[in-house]
């Protein structure tokens, strides 16, 4: 089954690209607006790549998204969880870290058995952004 799109493809990538370009050039991060709309479609990209319900990724205060295919998880705390902040969960998805690496930092947390993203990260490669100089 399709994910349900709350963002605009083409808005959500040209988010992520202004995002890449400003962490390239210098390493500051985009407005809120620009990171929460960046954010909220990479985690429908991840959701509609992997679609399923046993691991809940979490981003806050900008989204959440359940994915990976598996046992349906329907109330109370999830037993796969991955939760970080959202310039972390940019550079995961447009491959600047990798997933081990930002667990052994401590910028993300990850409980269960399916919690591990690796497979899954990154969605989109730097030289498949457009990043504006």
């Amino acid at each position: 089954m399709a994910i349900r799109r709350r963002i605009d493809p083409d808005e959500g990538r040209r988010a992520l690209e202004l995002w890449a370009a400003q962490a390239e050039t210098d390493g500051t991060t985009a407005d809120r607006t620009t990171l929460a709309t960046a954010v909220r479609f990479t985690l429908e990209e991840l959701a509609s790549r992997a679609e399923g319900n046993s691991v809940e990724v979490r981003v806050p205060p900008f989204g959440v998204t359940q994915c990976i295919p598996g046992p349906r998880h329907t109330r109370g705390t999830p037993p796969n969880v991955v939760e970080t902040s959202a310039e972390v969960w940019l550079a995961l998805v447009t491959g600047r870290t990798d997933f081990a690496a930002a667990l052994a930092a401590g910028s993300l947390t990850a409980s269960g058995t399916r919690a591990d993203l690796s497979e899954f990260v990154p969605l989109f490669t730097p030289a498949e952004l457009e990043v504006p100089r």
